[in-house]
Formats: structure tokens, sequence, C-alpha cells
């Protein structure tokens, strides 16, 4: 029988930490015990916590990453399994009870089920919904068959204790702890498993400004750990790196086909407006079945999936321009040492605007 201690990290989540909170007694298969890192809020985090009946954990100052804030939680933690919850994350009653038979293969280090959107009231968050219901119904169970996941969500893994603990915990150096974790362990010859049953609902930044301070954090994250795992990926997990090698060339590529309509419109004397119907028609017509599915496999509505296609394309856009800036500075002016790279851990919601200082690999 496994038992699960959770921890929360918080920096000013007053207003999103109860769904996340209430989302976690309502669990079939309850935690044993479930730890707030109230990390130097200015709000009334601790208090709303508190009042949840939780244990509240104050750091006497901003520990200044998410990764440090799991860390000072972690000698606090006896189970053999350990949950990372993000503060503004609401699971599945089921998800603790789909999640924990994948422990029983002494193999596996990390776990984590599909996420999706919790709102989809902007062009950011609708966008962001299209995204992951593409992802997760095609990109990942394709990884999953693989035995090679490429990333176990941070908002919502499930860690094998004693192997955390070897590790050095919650790995500090990136700007993103889940990625480098999870592949980590499987260059280890540990496992990462996708369980597609259990469901957790993030809650993705709500306009412009926050979108682009998450973007910029996962695509830099991404590159840093190509910087700082690519040899032993390739040794060790060839398969995973295949997976990395094709977004490396997804990012590479990106321009090219977003200048598809305009290239076609000059070689075929096609007008502007017609070639851009036949290349949006093409990208529909490749993407629409995915979604189908992913709306009938999560009994979602037809319709209000396929009409936040077009809210695709614009978030779309903003991942390729910081992708390529990603590529850029980590992967080119950081081993020049030109840059330091990215090392402020800056959340995608507006109510954590403060920076947090991150040491990263270099």
């Amino acid at each position: 029988m496994h038992t699960v201690t959770v921890i929360v990290p918080a920096h000013n989540e007053e207003d999103g930490l109860p769904a996340t909170l209430e989302s976690l007694a309502r669990q079939t298969v309850p935690p044993n015990r479930i730890l707030v890192v109230d990390d130097a809020s200015t709000d009334r985090t601790g208090e709303v916590a508190a009042a949840h009946g939780v244990t509240v954990l104050r750091p006497p100052s901003n520990l200044g990453s998410k990764a440090k804030a799991q860390n000072y939680a972690l000698p606090r933690c006896t189970t053999d399994l350990v949950l990372a919850v993000d503060a503004d994350t609401v699971l599945a009653p089921d998800y603790i009870e789909r999640i924990l038979p994948v422990f029983d293969d002494p193999g596996v280090a990390i776990a984590a089920g599909m996420v999706r959107t919790r709102h989809t009231r902007t062009v950011w968050e609708r966008g962001r919904s299209t995204e992951y219901l593409f992802g997760f119904h095609f990109h990942r169970p394709i990884q999953a068959l693989a035995n090679s996941p490429m990333v176990c969500s941070g908002c919502c893994s499930v860690f094998r204790r004693d192997a955390l603990m070897a590790f050095g915990g919650f790995p500090e150096r990136t700007i993103v702890e889940d990625m480098d974790y999870t592949w980590s362990q499987q260059i280890a010859g540990r496992r990462a498993v996708y369980v597609s049953d259990a469901v957790a609902l993030a809650a993705d930044p709500e306009n412009l400004t926050y979108f682009r301070k998450q973007v910029k954090r996962w695509m830099a994250g991404f590159c840093q750990n190509v910087r700082l795992h690519a040899g032993p990926l390739i040794l060790r997990k060839p398969l995973l790196a295949v997976w990395v090698v094709l977004a490396l060339v997804e990012i590479l590529t990106a321009p090219l086909w977003w200048a598809t309509p305009f290239v076609a419109a000059m070689a075929t004397g096609a007008s502007p407006p017609t070639a851009l119907a036949w290349w949006a028609g093409v990208d529909i017509a490749l993407t629409v079945p995915v979604l189908a599915y992913a709306a009938r496999r999560r009994r979602l509505p037809l319709a209000g999936v396929l009409v936040d296609i077009p809210f695709a394309y614009v978030t779309k856009a903003v991942n390729v321009v910081y992708a390529w800036r990603a590529l850029f500075v980590e992967l080119l002016l950081v081993p020049l040492h030109l840059s330091r790279g990215l090392t402020v851990y800056e959340k995608g919601r507006a109510d954590a605007p403060v920076g947090r200082k991150v040491p990263v690999a270099t």
C-alpha cells in the first residue's frame, strides 16, 4: 500500500489555492499529509492554507524558485511517494487513485497524468487548451508507447521519494525542474510514466504579458536541458533523444512552415488569400482528427474544442518567437560565455509578479 505526501509550493496564491486544496480533500484515495510552502507571500496564502487544515511551512525568506520551495518541504516527507502540485492546479477526484498503481513497478521513478486548461476565457487560455489537447492525445501517447515521455508535468507529478532524495531533491540547476528530473531519471535507467486517465486542470496565463513569461521560461528551460543532457541522452536513452531532436527540428523549421503560404503565392501566382486558405486547410486537416479524438476521449463538446483552433495560431506564434530566442541564447550565447541565460524564475500568472532568481546549469 503506497503512502503519499503532497507538496504545494505557493507564492501569493490566496485566490487559486482554495480550489487546489479542496481538490486534494476530495481525492478517492486521500494523501497521508499535505504540506503547503508559503514562500514569502505578501497576501493571505498562509492563512488560506491553514484554514484548510494542512501543514503550512514558512521559510525565513523567499527561496527563489519552485524547486527550492519543494526542497524546503522534502525533508518533512516520510511517505514512499511525493506528489508535487502547483497552487493553481485542480486534480480530478481520482487522480491519486489512478496514479498509484504504476508505482507497483519498482523501476518507476516518476509519473504524471494529463493536463488540461482550467479556464478557457481568453485568447491565450483557449489557444493553450488546443495545444494541450493535441499534445496529450498525439505526442504524449506515442512517447509513452516508446517508454520515453518528454516530461512529467511539474504541476501534478508523483515521485518515488527514495529516488528523489538520492538524486538530491528537486533539481535547481535549470529553470524547469520537471523536465530536468524526467530526463535525468530515464538516463539513469529508471522509468517515467504517463497515466492518461489521471487528469489535472491547470490555470494558464490569461493575458499576453504572463503568457510570454511562461513560454519564455518553458523554452529556455527546454534548451537548458538540451545543453545539460544531450550527450547522456544519446548514449543511454536514444529514443528520448529522438523526441528531443524532433522538437528542435520543429523549432528550426517553424518559420518555414509559417512562410509557406506566402512562398506558395509567389511560386504559383495564386492570390495570397487563396494560398493562405490552402495552407490553413492542410494544417487544420492534420489537427482536427486528433482534437476530435481528444474531445471524445475526454467527453468534451466537439464544437467547443474545434472553435478554439484559431486561437492556437496566436499562441503558436508566441511559442516560435521564444523558442528561437531560447535556441540563440541558451545553445549559442551561453556556451560561448556571452550570456548567463535565463536565471530568473517568473511564474506565468498575474498573481505572482515577483521574479525569483535561481541558479542554472552552465
